[in-house]
């Protein structure tokens, strides 16, 4: 937060337009620039973005979702909240990602949507994942219940991309993988608005994608057919309501800050976390107690959301002995994410972690390690020398 966006908050302020405004739209034409993709919406949250797209697809009860149980529980919270099951499935051992296999085998007729999640900001296999909804084998098995999924004709590949911005796969930027994208723009992101998301339309003909940006500025506006900023021209007040809608709209204060990130994303946020990565690749590289990330491949980049480090053949306990000593030295580390299953709320739904052993084996070894762009090389150094202290200390014993 320095003076670049203090300034432009500021200048936000003393425009009139605090609300969802001129800045807002150029903030979503300028994200549907970077990314690729067709039209793009900014709303209140990753989590109301992905409920108005599920309930725009007409997801709702007698419905299934299939989520990886690897994720944070926005994810499935928002497929509870339309009546709908997340179905969940394993992820792959190599990486924090979904199974496509797993995906194909959790597949019925009542699957309307795949929501594949870019875990740590590593894109998932969304050419497998678009090859399998479009193959006739799965088609056949699809049972459309509104128009829009009749329009579809297949089920919707919906990328929770909360972690993903910049990412890259085969040449396209994340926005552009999938059928729909979901951005998270909250505090801890790479790109933040301070609480915020998206979601990026790229969906195939004959979709209009005008009409479904007019379709959800209406349900994040309480069913209103027309926002402040339409309202606010000469003789233009009078408005509908067409449906019991949301309110979930994106600020012109929370755009100002997302232009001023967007501006610099490439030159100076990603560029800073690629560096940070490459040094924790370097101060934990041919030691086999550490299992580091996958993060660059020939076909996927990152966008270096998280450094999700493992410590090989550790138990759960052993790493959260581990993670406590870090913390005794004076570093902060977290564990992304706590398996879905292992909660009292999906364990109650009948959830079961023996179900999704590659799930609890990433969970049971993984720290996620400091990414920031304030953070220096010297701490960084800070960082790998109390990892590797603290695990010194656990796992000689």
């Amino acid at each position: 937060m320095d003076d670049k966006i203090v300034d432009a908050v500021t200048k936000t302020l003393r425009s009139g337009w605090i609300t969802t405004g001129p800045q807002t739209k150029t903030f979503e034409k300028e994200i549907t620039n970077y990314c690729g993709n067709k039209k793009t919406i900014c709303l209140s949250a990753w989590t109301t973005a992905a409920e108005l797209l599920l309930r725009w697809f007409g997801v709702g009860k007698g419905d299934e979702v299939i989520i990886p149980a690897y994720t944070y529980a926005a994810t499935a919270n928002v497929v509870v909240h339309t009546g709908a099951k997340p179905v969940m499935v394993d992820i792959n051992v190599s990486d924090f990602n979904i199974n496509t296999e797993a995906v194909r085998k959790a597949i019925t007729a009542k699957t309307k949507v795949i929501m594949p999640v870019d875990i740590g900001g590593f894109p998932c296999d969304y050419k497998a994942l678009m090859e399998m909804v479009q193959s006739e084998e799965v088609k056949a098995k699809f049972r459309a219940n509104t128009e829009e999924q009749k329009m579809l004709g297949r089920i919707l590949v919906f990328a929770d991309a909360a972690h993903s911005f910049g990412a890259r796969l085969s040449g396209k930027v994340s926005g552009s993988f999938a059928d729909v994208s979901g951005f998270s723009f909250r505090a801890v992101k790479n790109l933040t608005t301070a609480e915020g998301g998206a979601l990026a339309f790229n969906l195939p003909e004959p979709f209009d994608h005008e009409e479904i940006y007019k379709q959800l500025n209406i349900k994040s506006l309480h069913g209103q057919t027309k926002d402040a900023l339409a309202k606010s021209q000469v003789g233009n007040w009078k408005y509908d309501i067409v449906e019991a809608g949301y309110k979930c709209n994106m600020t012109d204060i929370q755009a100002a800050i997302g232009l001023t990130e967007l501006h610099r994303y490439d030159t100076e946020s990603l560029p800073r976390r690629k560096a940070i990565f490459d040094l924790y690749d370097r101060g934990f590289e041919n030691d086999e107690r550490f299992i580091r990330p996958v993060h660059t491949t020939e076909e996927k980049t990152s966008s270096y959301h998280l450094y999700s480090l493992r410590i090989a053949g550790a138990t759960e306990d052993q790493r959260d002995e581990i993670i406590q000593h870090i913390f005794e030295a004076g570093v902060s580390v977290n564990v992304h994410f706590v398996p879905l299953p292992l909660f009292t709320f999906y364990k109650s739904m009948g959830y079961d972690i023996g179900d999704y052993p590659n799930a609890y084996s990433q969970f049971s070894k993984v720290i996620s390690l400091p990414v920031y762009f304030d953070l220096t090389d010297a701490q960084v150094a800070q960082v790998i020398d109390a990892v590797k202290s603290a695990t010194a200390k656990v796992l000689s014993r």
